[in-house]
This record gives C-alpha cells, sequence and structure tokens, in this order.
C-alpha cells in the first residue's frame, strides 16, 4: 500500500503556506526599517562631513556600507514586528485564521511558523552583531579617520588608571592584601605610554614616587620599560626622602596598563569574548562602577537579539485578533512604531537600574525580554478564545 502521507523531513503544506505569507511583509519590513535607520543614524552625518569638512563621496560610502550590520541587529526584530503583524491581520481580515480554527488548527499551531522565523533572526542577528559588527564599526572609523587625513593608532587611550593589588609586607613579618601600586598614564598612542606617575605602597613604612616620560612593554622582561624618568622614595615620617634618576628601568606592572588602554569604550564595538577580557580587566583595576556597566551590556548583547523572538510573537498574536479588520501597511507600520518605542524604553529603564546597581546585570537585560514574552503569550491565549 502506498503512503500518501509527506515524508517526516519536510514541511507541511500548512507550514509552507504561511511561510510563503511572512515572507514579503518581513522582506518589506527588513526594508524600510534599514532605510530609516541608515538615513536617521549616518547618512545625514556623511552627509554633513562631505559638506563642512570636504570628506570624498567614496570613502563615504564605504562607511555607509560599513555602518549597515550593526543597524540590521536593531532593522531585524522591527521588521519581524511589523511582518507578523501585517501577515496575520491580512490573513485574519480575509477569515483564512478562522477557517483553519474551524477545521480543528488551534492558533499555537498557526503562530508556530512565525515564531519559528522570531529564533531563526535571534540567532542571526546575534551571530552577526558578535561576528561581523565589532570589525565592520572599527573598518569604518579607520576608513574616515584615513580620508580625513588622520592617522589611526593601533591602541589609544586617555587618563588610563590602574590600581595594582597585591600581597603587601608589613615591618613585623606579615602580610596583608591591598593597594600595592596605584598607576596613572595621560595618554597611550601606538603602544607607548605617556607622562606616567606610579604611587608604589608594597614597601612597609615606605612610598616611592615614580615618573617617566614614556613607557613601553618589553616582550623579553614581561615587564614595562619606563624611560627618562625619576624615582623619589619618601619615609613614613615625611622627613628623608631621596631622589635617583633613571634613562632606563624596568617596572614589574606587566602589560595590563597597556591592556587597558586598549579597551573599546561602548562595548557594541566588542565581541562576546572581547567583552568578557574586558571585564576581567576592570574587576582587576578596582572600578567596580564600569565592571557593572559592562556585565549588562553583556548580558544585553544576548537579550537585545533575543527581540526578534518576542516581536514575532507579539506582532502574530496581535495581527490574529483582527478578526474582519483590513489592517493597512501604514496602520501597521504605526502600530510597530508604538510597540517598538514602548518596548525599547522599557529595555532602557531596566537596564539603567543595573547599571546603577538596583538590579542584578542579568535581570536588568532579561526581564524586559520576559515581559514582551508573557505579554505576546497573553494576547495569543486571547486570541484562540
Amino acid at each position: 500500500m502506498v503512503s500518501l502521507s509527506p515524508p517526516a523531513h519536510r514541511l507541511s503544506l500548512l507550514d509552507r503556506w504561511l511561510y510563503r505569507e511572512l515572507l514579503g511583509p518581513l522582506l518589506f519590513g527588513v526594508g524600510i526599517f534599514s532605510v530609516l535607520l541608515v538615513t536617521g543614524d549616518v547618512l545625514f552625518d556623511l552627509v554633513r562631513r562631505i559638506v563642512e569638512r570636504g570628506l570624498p563621496i567614496g570613502p563615504a560610502l564605504h562607511v555607509l556600507i560599513l555602518q549597515v550590520p550593526g543597524l540590521m541587529v536593531y532593522a531585524f526584530p522591527m521588521a519581524m514586528l511589523l511582518g507578523t503583524l501585517l501577515t496575520y491581520s491580512k490573513l485574519s481580515s480575509s477569515n483564512e485564521l478562522i477557517a483553519l480554527r474551524s477545521i480543528g488548527v488551534p492558533s499555537r499551531r498557526y503562530v508556530l511558523p512565525a515564531v519559528v522565523l522570531g529564533l531563526f533572526f535571534s540567532v542571526m542577528s546575534f551571530v552577526v552583531s558578535d561576528l561581523v559588527v565589532p570589525s565592520s564599526n572599527y573598518n569604518s572609523l579607520v576608513v574616515l579617520q584615513t580620508a580625513l587625513g588622520r592617522s589611526m593608532p593601533t591602541s589609544s587611550g586617555e587618563n588610563i588608571i590602574y590600581p595594582h593589588f597585591a600581597r603587601i609586607p608589613k615591618a613585623d613579618g606579615g602580610s596583608h592584601h591591598g593597594l600595592a601600586r596605584l598607576f596613572y598614564a595621560r595618554e597611550a598612542v601606538d603602544g607607548h605610554l605617556k607622562g606616567i606617575t606610579v604611587l608604589d605602597m608594597s614597601r612597609p613604612d615606605m612610598l616611592q614616587v615614580v615618573q617617566a616620560r614614556e613607557a613601553y612593554f618589553d616582550q623579553d622582561q614581561g615587564s614595562l620599560l619606563f624611560l627618562d624618568g625619576k624615582t623619589v622614595s619618601l619615609a613614613d615620617d615625611g622627613n628623608s626622602q631621596s631622589q635617583m634618576r633613571f634613562e632606563e628601568q624596568i617596572y614589574p606592572i606587566g602589560d595590563t596598563p597597556l591592556r587597558l588602554a586598549e579597551i573599546p569604550t561602548d562595548a557594541a564595538n566588542m565581541t562576546v569574548a572581547q567583552t568578557r577580557m574586558s571585564l576581567t580587566l576592570l574587576e582587576q583595576t578596582g572600578d567596580l562602577r564600569q565592571a557593572r556597566k559592562l556585565r549588562v551590556r553583556l548580558q544585553e548583547k544576548f537579550s537585545v537579539p533575543f527581540s526578534c523572538l518576542v516581536f514575532a510573537l507579539v506582532g502574530s498574536s496581535i495581527g490574529a485578533q483582527s478578526v474582519g479588520k483590513t489592517r493597512s501597511r501604514s496602520k501597521g507600520f504605526g502600530l510597530s512604531i508604538i510597540i517598538i518605542l514602548g518596548y525599547y524604553l522599557l529595555s532602557f529603564v531596566f537596564s539603567s537600574l543595573g547599571v546603577q546597581g538596583v538590579l542584578s546585570p542579568h535581570l536588568s537585560a532579561w526581564i524586559p525580554v520576559a515581559i514582551g514574552l508573557t505579554a505576546g503569550l497573553a494576547l495569543l491565549y486571547r486570541s484562540s478564545h
């Protein structure tokens, strides 16, 4: 006897039909939101640079292309919301969803393709943000600086502060863990630290102040090599002191100050691995506020792409409730903007609470996702009754 059922690995007729219906509105959403984001976030700034600073059009277009991946991470969730909202509103207004329910197809079944697409776009958005965006953003900065006649240093930073904690010996022979050295450099350029001052408290009853014109990391010694400086030693009573000048001096502090200078100021320009490395460095320096902020941004690297799934569920559930109503693209776009603004405002509030330490980084990043999924499930339950 020949079976007429399709092979298990093939999509059902219902799934193929729903995926085809979703494809057009999704592509429309990706296109419209990409244009809006590019125009509002990048294009106007490039036009201003072309007019005011003489930026050539060729490099400007190159910068524009390199900025697109970073904007697509935010375009995907918006497109998912608009696409699912328009698709299921159309199916509901034409009574096709009623027909499906009349033959026993539950709401969760015909919403499933939207959820699968939302999960797929979530994964794709995370991959793009982690593997493509950091390098493309850096390359766009290199192209822009080069076109404007500016050099792009291999590493740069200003006011680098590194508190070095270690075991400090006591005068009675014991020891305690505390601040051993406080390192400061005015700036870092191309692997060289400039304007260095170190307060060395690693010796009992003695404070040393080390100043140097510049320093760089000596690979052979595994430490910083100070150039053209002096060392001033002060006793606890402040009366006795000694001063010694040097042309070169190895200082046992490792390369952490240089690595601190290389930390990007924006977590969006770092991969997950780089963010975790930067977090470790900040914790070592004792900068707890900046470390807490980076923990929140690290969690948001996962939660922001996951908003594709949230918007897929919310958009399809709202659209499935539009029985007998015809929602045009303009109305769907307007409703999508309202939902997007509300969701990102909620995310901003909880993110700020996480940075301030009111909430843990995990809660501040994932509570908006949990609220969005709960709202989507509630809307889906309502549409099925």
